[in-house]
């Protein structure tokens, strides 16, 4: 990630600009893929400022957009060109100003600023912030005070009559309240009112958020916990800028140590921001917030309910929502005072939206603390090795948890050599480990078993003629999911029913699954301990949260006896009474030409492991592979993740290879395999060199069909002293395209598909 310039004080700007004639002058910046805002004629009357919400005519309608500040405070080599200034005469007025919390300048800068670091459009970043969460104001509620004098003839039941009593002391309470705390149906409030026995009043707008306690039910912290928290803190007393790493093992209580910096926050009367990677994750991390705060925090991600999104967007911009948790959108609400940030499994590589504006959450999360000047904290059990480069170059700092908390063990790892312990034919678990599963269930605790991977088999083909089923829009084979009997496509959720026979040369049943999906290794485990209770968690198996929270509850509640799971099951859950944790397939990620693989397998196993003997109860992790020699299956046998990091890092810093050089990637797509081509060789002619500077490609993308585009990719690499942002502009601009092809950029890569 490229350091984030200095903040600097927004320039102060006045309602409007003269500009040859009486007519008043404002930049407003549309929700829209624009280079940048557009001029309006301001009318005297509304007197607008920079943030001011408004809507302004675009072409034959309205359309909603912010008053933007008309000098930049980006520093020249990131600030985009200047745009053509229209002629003040011809520009058209501002059509009303909405009566919503204007945007600070904090975020208005912070949206210039991930605009220009990703090469999107500025439009395109506000978006995130205002496109449909801000629609309606919330509106007043109303509530029912007993009419004076009460109408003759009124007829008094019971349960009228204990309506009435409740409104005797002259508060004003809404229909389900009053409805509620008299033990009577909603109804009886209606009828009352129409019998003209309640008088409406309005109660003001709606407010969902109750106010957390940071002085409820304080915890006991005791040893390394103790001193991190104190050192958080006071971080967050201070009140100044900094990143501080919290590294602790799985287990280790985390958590409840950054919970309590949220707790110092709220002290201060100030609003936190808490962005997980995963929104399964919410269930019982929500459980743990409000054990802590005696209430729930807003929650913000893409299963939550329009209303609730209202809600939540005027919460944060008017302060009465004090602590967000949410994916990586949150980071774009309009906080009045945000005070601090907690990035929760800091290394995931969820944090980086991979469409749109393309840009990592962890890393804005960054820039966004430090252009307003308040502390964040980055968690994990499994540092990224970037975060990591920045604690060792001082920018940040660095708290470890080195064992767990309450005295619990870390699990005792053993790899399973797949060449001496095979499976039977046609099966995918190692004896050794069934025995294992065997005498765990014999015990009544708890096992898991893992695989990265949907579906019944990640391949099928025909056994007659060697036909392999792939998705007609993507590079890609279908995963055939039995259960649902069909075969579909991960990546561009194209589905078809599981055919008879084969569409190539028509031989029935002659179609074969090749390796193992969590369907059938759930389909074996189910033949191997046909008694035992078995809950299968992937994202296609789980509804969203409420569904996770279930099953949660079920491990929980000793309800269940193995756990057969995806990655969905490495992120931070703690289920006291599992002590075996078997991973079927662990060399499934170290091939291929990624960069990081070897980083995210050791970041994905290690916390997988991590769910093993997290109580009294010592954990047993064992991995199946078939190279046990492998750097990263060493690391995990011995527990020393410190010492692969540091290797990882050696070999990378030589060739200025991320976290020690920058990359960004050019994605060429167009409808025609020879539109890419074309398009791709052209930016390739015209590729910037010189000292620290180096483009590899173009090539075809190892995903090089995707959705129905054909795509091609190049790399810039450059020293970590030189801005890719500038290279790019100028390299971009070289070029005219044809209408087409569309060319993506990447900032940081993490993926390479």
């Amino acid at each position: 990630m490229a350091p984030a310039p200095s903040p600097s004080p927004q320039p102060a700007r006045p309602p409007a600009s003269t500009a040859g004639s009486a007519r008043l002058r404002v930049s407003v910046l549309l929700p829209m893929p624009f280079p940048g805002p557009f001029d309006y004629a301001a009318p005297a009357e509304m007197a607008l400022q920079p943030g001011d919400i408004v809507t302004v005519p675009l072409g034959h309608r309205r359309q909603t957009g912010v008053v933007w500040d008309s000098t930049s405070s980006l520093p020249p080599e990131f600030a985009p060109p200047p745009q053509r200034t229209v002629d003040a005469a011809k520009l058209r007025p501002v059509a009303e100003r909405l009566e919503l919390p204007p945007l600070t300048a904090e975020l208005r800068r912070f949206v210039d600023w991930v605009a220009a670091y990703t090469l999107s459009a500025p439009g395109m970043v506000l978006a995130m912030t205002l496109r449909l969460h801000m629609r309606g104001v919330p509106t007043p509620s109303t509530g029912w005070l007993a009419a004076s004098p009460q109408p003759d003839g009124l007829r008094l039941t019971p349960a009228r009559q204990k309506v009435l009593s409740l409104l005797a002391d002259g508060t004003a309470r809404t229909t389900t309240d009053l409805a509620t705390a008299a033990g009577v149906g909603p109804g009886v409030v209606k009828g009352l009112a129409d019998a003209g026995a309640l008088t409406p009043v309005p109660l003001g707008p709606e407010r969902a958020f109750a106010a957390p306690d940071p002085l409820h039910n304080l915890p006991v912290l005791e040893g390394a916990q103790a001193e991190a928290t104190d050192a958080l803190r006071q971080t967050v007393a201070e009140g100044h800028f900094s990143v501080t790493l919290l590294e602790g093992v799985t287990g280790s209580g985390k958590t409840e140590i950054y919970l309590e910096a949220i707790a110092a926050c709220l002290e201060q009367g100030k609003q936190a921001l808490v962005l997980l990677p995963e929104i399964a994750l919410s269930a019982q991390w929500m459980e743990r917030f409000t054990r802590r705060f005696g209430t729930q925090p807003a929650i913000w991600h893409s299963e939550v309910g329009q209303r609730a999104r209202r809600l939540t967007w005027h919460g944060t911009a008017d302060g009465s929502a004090t602590v967000v948790v949410g994916a990586r959108s949150a980071l774009f609400l309009p906080f009045k005072n945000l005070g601090l940030i907690i990035v929760d499994e800091e290394h995931e590589a969820l944090f980086k939206q991979e469409e749109g504006v393309i840009y990592s959450a962890r890393d804005m999360a960054v820039v966004r603390a430090r252009l307003a000047g308040f502390p964040i904290v980055l968690v994990s059990a499994t540092p990224s090795l970037e975060s990591l480069a920045n604690v060792e170059a001082g920018r940040y700092r660095h708290l470890v948890l080195p064992s767990r908390h309450g005295g619990a063990a870390l699990p005792e790892t053993r790899i399973l050599d797949m060449r001496d312990h095979p499976p039977p034919r046609g099966l995918f678990l190692s004896p050794a480990l069934t025995e294992e599963l065997t005498a765990t269930f014999e015990r009544k605790e708890q096992a898991m078993l893992f695989l990265n991977r949907r579906g019944y088999a990640p391949l099928t083909l025909c056994r007659s003629c060697g036909h392999r089923m792939e998705c007609p829009h993507c590079t890609a084979w279908l995963v055939e999911h039995r259960n649902r009997k069909i075969l579909s496509c991960h990546f561009c959720d194209h589905t078809e029913p599981m055919p008879e026979a084969c569409p190539s040369c028509g031989a029935e049943q002659s179609l074969t699954p090749i390796g193992p999906g969590i369907e059938r290794i759930t389909e074996e485990a189910r033949h191997l301990f046909p008694d035992a209770r078995i809950l299968v968690m992937a994202s296609d198996t789980l509804g969203g949260p409420a569904a996770t929270a279930e099953a949660v509850g079920k491990i929980s509640r000793r309800e269940v006896d193995l756990v057969i799971g995806t990655q969905i099951v490495a992120k931070g859950w703690h289920f006291p009474h599992l002590t075996l944790v078997g991973i079927v397939d662990a060399d499934l990620g170290l091939g291929g030409g990624d960069l990081r693989a070897g980083e995210r397998t050791i970041q994905l196993l290690h916390q997988v492991a991590g769910r093993a003997g997290r109580a009294s109860t010592p954990g047993r992790v064992l991995l199946q592979s078939y190279t046990p020699e492998h750097p990263v299956m060493q690391a995990l046998l011995s527990g020393d993740f410190d010492a692969f990091m540091t290797q990882e890092a050696e070999q990378r810093r030589p060739g200025f290879w991320p976290p020690y050089g920058r990359l960004a990637a050019l994605i060429v797509s167009a409808d025609t395999a020879v539109a890419a081509d074309d398009a791709a060789a052209a930016l390739g002619r015209v590729a910037p060199y010189g000292e620290g500077i180096q483009v590899l490609g173009p090539a075809p993308a190892p995903m090089a069909i995707l959705r129905g585009r054909h795509r091609r990719r190049l790399l810039l690499r450059t020293r970590k002293t030189i801005a890719v942002q500038p290279i790019l502009r100028r390299w971009l601009g070289l070029v005219k395209l044809d209408r087409q092809v569309r060319v993506d950029v990447d900032i940081d890569p993490v993926s390479f598909l």
